[in-house]
């Protein structure tokens, strides 16, 4: 498991009852987390901090309620990076931590590969790999089929005094854009993906993980430039393990310079040898 624990802005500081306590920057937030099956808290008096908790209704769904007001948006750095935090209507925050391992291994491969690299990112959100990726000194081409989300990325590459780096944001269903790329000969050095297990285009357009991932897959094979760097898949699919990613990766890239690695990414837990399961990748990088 690779582990994203160079957070200064951020921590877990308990779990338990299928909860998390975090910390935001000063902020305290508890959120469910379906991994957290154990009853027993580690830090009992922690949860008094608690600023804010997420809690899901019956009937689907759910809501914060608040301890005292929050600042509609805040933000917390990683390293260099500036993002801006916002409680969401879905128990998210804008941002994914444990993301934070990947963003430094794509910072290290694009700064190592002396050269400019072309990154293509899809389900791009609110644009923590972009920002790692423009920071590494890449140009990227951000692609969401949600223009809130897609406002939101560029405010985070402002935030972190990136916004005169060469960028693209396009709001997009991602099979139909990387078609035209296609179309018009545009190719990357770097891909990468973070599917959702289901979700809707901006025309309503259907996207299942299961269905549509492989397919996907091998149309960004065909933008994919002659000397490639690297190929990630992110998933937080339920029930499909990082073996999956690694096999459609083998199945769809047949590069002879390249590996193919696949595993899971967490979230250590603050004076505690816990860690919290936060999803998988598969990788393709260049030899």
């Amino acid at each position: 498991m690779n582990l994203s624990n160079n957070w200064n802005d951020y921590e877990i500081l308990d779990m338990a009852n299928g909860e998390k306590l975090e910390r935001w920057g000063n902020i305290y937030l508890v959120r469910p987390d379906p991994q957290i099956i154990w009853k027993d808290k580690s830090f009992p008096e922690k949860w008094k901090f608690a600023n804010a908790r997420y809690n899901r209704s019956n009937s689907g769904g759910g809501g914060w309620s608040y301890k005292k007001k929050l600042p509609d948006s805040w933000q917390i750095k990683y390293k260099d990076l500036t993002f801006n935090i916002k409680p969401m209507g879905f128990k998210h925050t804008g941002l994914f931590p444990e993301q934070a391992v990947n963003w430094d291994w794509m910072i290290d491969k694009i700064k190592s590969e002396k050269r400019q690299i072309k990154v293509l990112n899809l389900f791009a959100y609110t644009g923590g790999a972009t920002v790692a990726c423009l920071y590494a000194g890449a140009s990227v081409c951000h692609v969401d089929s949600s223009k809130g989300m897609v406002s939101w990325a560029k405010e985070n590459v402002q935030s972190s005094g990136l916004e005169k780096k060469p960028v693209r944001f396009i709001i997009d269903d991602v099979t139909k854009f990387v078609q035209r790329e296609i179309r018009r000969g545009n190719y990357y050095d770097a891909i990468i993906m973070d599917p959702p297990s289901y979700g809707r285009g901006k025309n309503g357009e259907v996207w299942q993980f299961e269905n549509n991932l492989e397919d996907l897959v091998e149309l960004c094979t065909n933008v994919l430039s002659d000397n490639p760097l690297f190929f990630l898949i992110n998933s937080y699919t339920t029930g499909i393990s990082a073996k999956v990613l690694e096999n459609i990766l083998s199945l769809k890239i047949n590069r002879k310079n390249g590996k193919i690695t696949s595993g899971e990414i967490g979230l250590p837990m603050k004076d505690s040898n816990l860690v919290l399961p936060a999803g998988i990748f598969g990788r393709w990088e260049k030899k």
